[in-house]
């Protein structure tokens, strides 16, 4: 009956949502691995549980109407999902690029959910952004677009109700812009956004978190096995500030990084992507080109392999950190071959469906997303706690907590796939731990 409920939660989610592959393709990961959790707690049935998770409670579709630098007039379409509030407000960044659409927010956001509530902290599921390209555009015209799009969205934030922060292509330039328009609107000065600037109420050590807490995960993971993270050879892909914070902790703590990617391709550097070279993918992702090729250039021991991905690399251990469904079968047949065990996800949904069953078929042990890349929104909700207390926090207490923070979603992740009966499964750990808190506090606050 349980497996029942759940194909038919999923074929109508599909039905009410249809073309939204990316939705649908969270919605199957998430909802399959619940069935032993159903079959233990019939009152979730009941109560409607899985119908009112992947609906969201509210979703807000605009337009923005925006004037480039030649006086020409643009209109974009921006949105903002807000999917569950049951343990806290929503939370969860704003993404702007072209392929932006309702699908990839509703992926992204759906997520959030389970990713907050395995941080342990007070914050719901959201998600939003816009289908704007910033790249190639003048800081005058991400100014005026950005100051459009928050005089639509500012409604329907605020530090008790939604609080953004960034995501692809929104960075410190773009929550600046946001915000200042916000508080000239709203006449307050508040932590309605989160990843702002060092002097006006930003978090040190916000910038490196999401990159750092992937690799705390990922230590978790091998340590797990009986294996250490020093002496390892790793492969990232993308150069962008997930990718720096994670080569920056897997450097100190003695592994070896031989990949980063970028569109054009990839960079394998056998002598190890550390140092001034580390410093010089802040470099690359400041340019605006959005390429990786000048590294080779610039160090040249180091060779860039045109229009593929890293996965073809024998490495001890692959992090993708670039976009979602990078790994599909194809690469995930790839990493087998490679004879690597150990793959954590930093990029939302970095794996297709098909791949993660391939790779765990195989004994590949996979760090799910949801879990491993939760130190930023972590660190987020550090940064509201800060504002709200009119405090300031140093590097070393937030990456301690950081630290407690991801040691305990290994932690939680691994006692639920163990009760389950899914062994040592962390997709599957995931999504149960981040389900039951979610689950509860929704039976305990009645039907709404």
């Amino acid at each position: 009956m349980s497996n029942k409920y759940i194909e038919r939660v999923i074929e109508d989610c599909k039905k009410n949502n249809p073309g939204e592959v990316e939705f649908h393709q969270t919605v199957e990961e998430v909802l399959r691995s619940l069935e032993p959790v159903i079959e233990k707690h019939p009152e979730y049935e009941e109560n409607a549980i899985l119908e009112r998770l992947v609906e969201p409670e509210r979703g807000i579709t605009f337009k923005v109407t925006w004037v480039d630098d030649n006086g020409k007039i643009h209109v974009n379409k921006g949105y903002r999902y807000q999917f569950n509030s049951a343990i806290g407000p929503y939370k969860g960044g704003l993404r702007f690029a072209p392929n932006v659409y309702p699908g990839i927010i509703k992926f992204l956001g759906f997520e959030q959910i389970f990713k907050n509530s395995l941080t342990g902290l007070p914050i719901g599921g959201g998600k939003g952004g816009a289908d704007f390209d910033p790249t190639g555009k003048s800081d005058a015209e991400v100014m005026r677009f950005c100051q459009a799009f928050i005089t639509e969205l500012y409604r329907h934030i605020g530090p008790s109700t939604d609080v953004p922060a960034g995501d692809l292509g929104v960075g410190g330039r773009e929550i600046g812009y946001m915000f200042g328009q916000y508080k000239k609107i709203v006449n307050r000065y508040e932590g309605v956004l989160t990843g702002k600037g060092l002097s006006w109420g930003g978090l040190n050590g916000r910038t490196e978190a999401t990159g750092y807490g992937i690799v705390y995960y990922a230590n978790e993971m091998l340590e797990a096995c009986g294996e250490k993270l020093a002496g390892k050879t790793v492969a990232v892909s993308g150069f962008g500030n997930v990718s720096w914070g994670t080569v920056c902790k897997l450097n100190e703590l003695g592994a070896k990084v031989i990949t980063i990617s970028g569109p054009d391709g990839y960079i394998l550097d056998e002598d190890g992507v550390s140092g001034d070279k580390v410093d010089y993918m802040l470099e690359l992702r400041a340019s605006g080109k959005n390429i990786c090729s000048p590294y080779a250039e610039k160090y040249p021991n180091a060779k860039f392999v045109a229009g593929k991905k890293p996965w073809e690399v024998k490495a001890d251990l692959y992090i993708p950190c670039a976009t979602q469904n990078e790994i599909r079968i194809e690469d995930a047949q790839q990493i087998v071959a490679n004879g690597c065990k150990f793959l954590c996800e930093g990029s939302n949904m970095s794996s297709t469906n098909e791949a993660i069953a391939y790779l765990q078929e195989n004994g590949v042990v996979v760090g799910p997303s949801k879990a491993a890349n939760a130190g930023g929104v972590a660190c987020s909700c550090i940064e509201m706690g800060q504002n709200a207390g009119k405090t300031v926090f140093t590097p070393e207490q937030v990456h301690a907590q950081l630290k407690d923070i991801m040691v305990n979603i290994h932690k939680e992740c691994k006692e639920a796939a163990e009760e389950y009966g899914f062994g040592y499964n962390l997709v599957a750990g995931a999504n149960i731990a981040g389900f039951l808190k979610v689950a509860d506090a929704m039976l305990a606050q009645g039907i709404c």
